[in-house]
């Protein structure tokens, strides 16, 4: 391989190491890196010496670990003892009894005997002995089987024996004959939604497929996948956009923001701030607007409540409630929740505007949506409309399709190009009733004015373009 133009000349210092042109390479000679690499992969394929192949690489899982929590490893060793000393006349728990613990015969815990426990320890802190704190628990390592001596794997698992399939247990936790029912496993699994970070999946999803592949193979699943779906959210950095961190500087405490401004708030900005998946800055200062829409919520919910069933909702406040409830639930189950806090803002803010009329109906759809997002202004809310029980066993809302279709729509009166007005007329209006429309706005007959009309371009329901000379 030689360099391309831009890279400049070869060294005579190193060799060359980066993707460049093919030279020498019979064939291939002339090609760019990434196409002689597809290409040498297709010839070796089309001559049966070779092809194209997908490696995986583990960074690093080291399982054991020498610390007292985690699961003890099921293995035992047998041990030797001095030539001429029998099993029965020595006892390795006993300082100074000379032994050689036979590392490379490791057999495995009888099924019959699991689980394997961890002793009880008044000192459980690592020490100096690289075997572990399990090593000093002589009572438990040691033991006698048909009259030899053996001794147990000092080293523990990192936990990721149960975490990697905690989703298993938590179908049949009080399963006390297996780790879960067929019957469970059949009903809910596999997992429909993961919600976890990056750094997350390369990591502890990759160790549970590990040991879901392990249990499928064996028959104690009917699933050959664990997850569905999996959602990526992203970080929340600190103020100044970089990771937070405490040698930053940065780090924000989520336990200030709740005292200072209470849990909901908290939760509603967290996701305000963006899309789920997007990396975002916070900032404090911007935790106030969410505080400023709880409270005017509140204060929407406090003025229905003085009201009863005869403050009926016009069609406008209908059309705006149905349409929320709608975006609301789509949104959610999209996990697009800062789109959804904002669809509730704008009801809440077209609320207002009535004043001492707020339908009663309108207040209780919004306090449901507001539920997820705020429960604890939910839950005030809900009580404040007069009901005695929670809400959370409520039905969530329905929306009525038809009443989230426009019969109307506004759209820009151009005149030789240039948007000169707006008009709102019916989705079905020919260019007849537009342009009747347009010639009551005073800005668009202005312009048109001792001129004449060549052409109209109408597109319904987008644009009217009016061509005047």
């Amino acid at each position: 391989v030689e360099p391309t133009k831009k890279d400049g000349e070869l060294s005579t210092e190193e060799a060359f190491t980066k993707a460049g042109v093919n030279v020498n390479s019979g064939e291939f000679d002339g090609m760019k890196t990434q196409k002689a690499k597809k290409a040498i992969t297709a010839k070796l394929a089309e001559i049966s010496s070779g092809g194209p192949k997908i490696t995986y690489k583990l960074r690093d899982w080291v399982f054991s670990r020498q610390r007292y929590w985690g699961e003890p490893i099921p293995i035992y060793f047998p041990i030797d003892f001095p030539e001429g000393v029998e099993d029965s006349d020595v006892d390795p728990k006993v300082d100074g009894c000379e032994h050689t613990i036979r590392f490379d015969k490791p057999i495995p815990v009888d099924e019959a005997d699991l689980p394997l426990t961890l002793p009880e320890m008044e000192d459980f802190s690592p020490g100096d002995d690289p075997a572990g704190c399990l090593a000093r628990a002589k009572d438990w390592r040691y033991f006698q089987k048909d009259g030899k001596w053996f001794s147990r794997e000092t080293n523990t698992m990192p936990q990721w024996a149960g975490s990697c399939w905690y989703y298993f247990r938590f179908l049949d936790p009080k399963n006390g004959e297996s780790a879960f029912s067929p019957e469970l496993d059949e009903d809910w699994m596999p997992v429909d939604l993961y919600v976890g970070g990056a750094e997350h999946a390369v990591l502890h999803l990759l160790y549970a497929r590990f040991w879901h592949q392990v249990l499928y193979d064996l028959g104690y699943t009917k699933h050959p996948e664990p997850f569905q779906k999996l959602v990526h959210q992203g970080m929340i950095l600190g103020s100044d956009g970089e990771k937070m961190s405490k040698s930053r500087g940065n780090v924000v405490n989520p336990d200030d923001i709740v005292e200072v401004h209470g849990a909901d708030a908290l939760r509603l900005y967290e996701m305000f701030m963006g899309p789920l998946e997007a990396v975002k800055p916070w900032q404090t200062s911007q935790v106030s607007g969410v505080v400023r829409f709880q409270n005017k919520l509140f204060n929407v919910v406090k003025e229905a409540a003085k009201n009863d069933a005869s403050v009926e909702m016009d069609e406008e406040t209908t059309k705006i409630l149905h349409k929320t409830m709608k975006k609301v639930t789509e949104d959610i189950e999209n996990m697009s929740f800062n789109t959804a806090i904002s669809a509730m803002m704008v009801l809440t803010n077209h609320l207002t505007s009535l004043k001492d009329q707020v339908p009663r109906e309108a207040a209780e759809k919004l306090t449901l949506m507001v539920s997820p997002f705020a429960p604890h202004l939910g839950e005030e809310c809900w009580s404040l409309l007069g009901h005695d029980d929670t809400l959370a066993y409520h039905p969530w809302v329905e929306h009525d399709e038809a009443l989230c279709v426009d019969n109307t729509v506004k759209m820009g009166v151009q005149v030789n190009g240039k948007t000169r007005g707006e008009i709102e007329i019916p989705k079905d209006a020919d260019q007849e009733g537009a342009m009747a429309e347009a010639m009551k706005v005073q800005s668009v007959s202005n312009q048109l004015d001792g001129k004449d009309v060549k052409k109209i371009i109408y597109v319904p329901g987008r644009i009217l373009n009016i061509v005047a000379k």
